[in-house]
């Protein structure tokens, strides 16, 4: 299945991908692409329901993130032996785990904004996968059964906040719409077993980022395995797995974010998503 959500930001409905590429309003089989809804059970049973008894989604509407709100999003740096090697960090023994503000969750075609502060927006496409279980201490081998689906993400990190107020990624990656999310959420069930699948990215319609998601140095299945040691992993709780190398940091002239660019990125299979760039207005102008 390919789940999304559609409408005006805040007033989201739980929507499916039909085979004809039609949204239709999943309202009347879910209450939202969340928590308990996407575990292994609830989506095998609203799989077996007659999508073409659905009503179509308002045509042009917004699309905004597959899933609502998380729970926490973790993620995993230094991931693609190519972009730890063009950031100038040695490449982790064990996966890097920090994290991102749920609030940072944005649409796959909303805005990116930059904030007032930031000095150096950069952009990391990324392989993101949301939970669909309770997850400890499982083995790599079992780390399959506990994944609702996977989408395109968006890592947006300002490297100044990361690097020069006080070495805290976090705080680097969590500023609102610093997550855009989606199109879609596949479930594995569309997917080969492998995940061997095209990564990219362009800005301005330049091509900055080109791999494959088999190339992690971490699988999917490891990083799951991994994080279920420290921590409990919920229902819709969202995991990004890192980037491949073509950011902008450590660039001999860095050519960040700036108000008119445009980030469209993908993964093969998963679909795309478009962002326009804008700064944040001044709280002097609202």
């Amino acid at each position: 299945m390919k789940l999304v959500r559609f409408g005006p930001r805040g007033n989201e409905r739980p929507g499916i991908l039909d085979a004809s590429g039609t949204v239709r309003d999943a309202s009347s089989l879910v209450r939202d692409w969340s928590g308990n809804a996407l575990e292994a059970g609830s989506l095998s049973e609203i799989s077996r329901a007659d999508f073409s008894q659905l009503p179509e989604a308002p045509a042009a509407s917004r699309l905004g993130s597959p899933i609502a709100a998380p729970g926490k999003i973790v993620c995993v740096g230094l991931n693609y032996a190519d972009h730890a090697e063009e950031t100038g960090f040695e490449l982790p023994r064990e996966p890097l785990v920090f994290f991102k503000s749920p609030t940072a969750l944005s649409g796959p075609f909303d805005s990116i904004i930059i904030p007032a502060t930031a000095r150096a927006v950069d952009w990391e496409v990324e392989l993101a996968v949301v939970v669909g279980g309770v997850v400890r201490n499982v083995r790599p081998e079992e780390a399959a059964s506990f994944i609702a689906g996977v989408a395109v993400a968006n890592d947006v990190t300002d490297r100044h906040w990361q690097f020069e107020r006080g070495g805290q990624w976090s705080k680097a990656k969590s500023a609102d719409t610093f997550a855009p999310l989606g199109p879609w959420l596949v479930t594995l069930d569309e997917l080969s077993a492998s995940l061997d699948l095209g990564i990219w990215l362009r800005k301005n319609d330049v091509p900055r980022q080109e791999s494959r998601t088999s190339r992690l140095v971490f699988s999917v299945s490891e990083i799951i395995a991994h994080l279920s040691e420290f921590m409990t992993l919920l229902p819709g709780d969202l995991i990004l797995t890192g980037t491949p190398q073509g950011v902008a940091y450590n660039k001999a002239e860095p050519d960040y974010l700036k108000e008119g660019d445009t980030v469209t990125c993908g993964i093969e299979g998963l679909g795309s998503q478009r962002c326009a760039v804008q700064a944040a207005v001044s709280s002097m102008h609202k």
